[in-house]
């Protein structure tokens, strides 16, 4: 018997300061069922953190062709590409062919640093790339604030991150890690 995915509701009020964007959303995401909690709240940080009234949630997991989001215009054009953890070279060759600008979110401090060392050379090649790092402690935190109906507020202000919900808070920086 296949598995389906679990579906969650989110309204999701974000106060970024740094772009001046403030909007509230309410989304319907899916998790995969190979998806944990960790990797979804991770999904829904880097929505907040590039928040569009065009971005949204691919298939993802369930579809090699997409990213986990994208922003794409009328015309079809992919205008941001992001993807969550530790891409292949083949696939980043990919992302960076196909839109005009790519953002990766890694989460795993024990795998990102070696992926980071062993692609360094691979980014260098790329244009409109970046690559940024949320600490282990903070994916874990946010993990912590997974229920089946979410309402949370994130504001960005200088780069920090602060998620409340009420299941609880979350302060964390995003790393930048490429271009460095």
């Amino acid at each position: 018997m296949a598995l389906t995915a679990s579906i969650f509701k989110v309204q999701l009020h974000i106060s970024d300061m740094d772009r001046h964007y403030y909007q509230s959303h309410s989304l319907t995401l899916a998790q995969h069922p190979s998806e944990n909690d960790l990797r979804m709240m991770v999904r829904l940080m880097a929505f907040a953190l590039n928040a569009h009234e065009e971005l949204s949630f691919t298939k993802g997991l369930s579809n090699q062709e997409e990213p986990d989001l994208w922003h794409k215009t009328l015309s079809d054009e992919i205008e941001l590409w992001i993807e969550l953890g530790q891409l292949e070279e083949k696939r980043l060759r990919q992302a960076c062919g196909k839109a005009k600008k790519v953002v990766i979110y890694t989460y795993h401090d024990k795998q990102a640093g070696p992926w980071m060392s062993q692609m360094q050379s691979h980014f260098e090649r790329q244009k409109a790339l970046e690559v940024f790092h949320i600490n282990s402690s903070a994916s874990e935190q946010l993990a912590k604030l997974v229920s089946k109906n979410m309402d949370i507020q994130v504001s960005i202000q200088d780069g920090e991150v602060f998620v409340s919900s009420e299941q609880g808070e979350v302060t964390f920086t995003p790393e930048q890690r490429f271009p460095a």
